[in-house]
């Protein structure tokens, strides 16, 4: 086989692990939040992720250059078929490795890995772009989560201020007998007053669901909100489809096999496919292993995922998604006190070990590559 067709299947690959690994990224909220079931959510989140994925070819060209190696290493390293295949397969394996765990991780930090670990073995690591890895690339990774953190816990206090200043009630739905029924949580325990006077004992609170009481501009408070989180989960999907679609076609491109129109579709269509075949371990984490949620407040996760990540892709800012929506979800967890600190912990972990990760096999494959081709 040709290095150019390892090339493409190599890309693919990558496309379709980002798709099993991030597609749900999005929408777990709602699954988390009970807004929506599993197959509805992942459904609602790829076709979003397909409009961003061809909004791509239009407002990503910038950003697919970038993920090319354009200025990480030289022109003539960065056109080679061999760099891109061990960039690609890095990227892949490293991917898919996560997704098999359930653990949610970038791959555009998987990418970024890669290409570092290409690029020493083809071009050598004195010959690397150490000023543009610093800046362009790891910068943006390492900060992203933590803005959406601070904003994502920030936006939390004050929509639940508003919340509370407009009127609007929360409260807790619990199923009894097949009769749902108004409840209160009591704090320090498993327990809920209902509103019958009946205290229950509750598994946690994955199994109740919260609503929110009232109107607001003469609409139920749980309809209207319902509606926002459905948009704000969209907005984020479409997000990472315009910024994640061009890093991956990239590969494709740089290998002047493509152009960036029949590379992102190619990617998009991968990407789907990994979503609908191979997202539900990583969709679990995501939902409920984070923290608990209600429905404002996956709201308020979304929304900050989605206005960085559709402000850094003009910018050409490799920002990851995973990276995003995570962080507002630590940081909701940590202004709630409902973070689960196990689950993060192993989040980060992964996190850590992403980048080497992807370097060695890189590195590894490009040595393979050198030896064959």
């Amino acid at each position: 086989m040709s290095v150019l067709a390892c090339l493409y299947a190599a890309a693919l690959l990558v496309a379709w692990a980002n798709g099993a690994n991030d597609s749900f990224k999005g929408v777990a909220t709602l699954h988390g939040s009970g807004t929506l079931a599993y197959r509805p959510a992942l459904v609602w989140g790829i076709g979003a992720t397909l409009c961003g994925s061809l909004s791509a070819i239009l407002l990503a060209g910038d950003l697919a250059r970038r993920f090319a190696g354009a200025g990480l290493v030289e022109e003539g390293v960065a056109a080679d078929p061999r760099f891109l295949l061990a960039a690609a397969a890095g990227a892949a394996v490293t991917v898919l490795v996560a997704t098999f765990c359930g653990l949610p991780v970038s791959t555009t930090h998987a990418l970024t890995g890669a290409l570092v670990g290409a690029g020493i073995v083809l071009a050598g690591p004195a010959q690397l772009h150490y000023a543009t890895l610093g800046l362009t690339f790891l910068l943006p990774l390492l900060c992203s989560p933590i803005a959406a953190a601070l904003l994502a816990a920030s936006g939390y206090v004050a929509f639940s201020g508003l919340r509370r200043r407009i009127g609007v009630t929360q409260e807790l739905c619990v199923c009894l007998g097949g009769v749902e029924q108004v409840a209160t949580s009591i704090p320090g325990s498993r327990s809920a007053l209902l509103s019958s006077g009946m205290v229950v004992s509750i598994e946690s609170l994955e199994r109740c669901e919260r609503r929110y009481g009232g109107r607001v501009l003469g609409i139920g408070a749980q309809i209207l909100i319902d509606r926002l989180h459905l948009l704000t989960a969209g907005a984020v999907s479409f997000a990472r489809g315009l910024n994640d679609t061009p890093k991956i076609a990239a590969l494709l491109v740089a290998a002047q096999g493509f152009g960036l129109g029949g590379a992102a579709t190619l990617t998009a269509l991968a990407m789907a496919f990994g979503g609908l075949l191979a997202a539900r371990k990583v969709a679990r984490t995501m939902s409920f292993g984070i923290t608990p949620m209600s429905h404002g407040q996956g709201f308020t996760a979304n929304l900050v995922t989605a206005a960085l990540v559709v402000l850094a892709t003009p910018l050409a800012l490799p920002v990851s998604t995973t990276h995003l929506a995570c962080g507002s979800l630590f940081g909701i967890g940590a202004v709630t006190g409902e973070a689960r600190w196990r689950t993060m912990a192993g989040i980060l972990s992964a996190w850590v070990i992403t980048l080497p990760l992807a370097a060695f096999l890189a590195a590894g494959t490009a040595v393979a590559a050198g030896l064959l081709w």
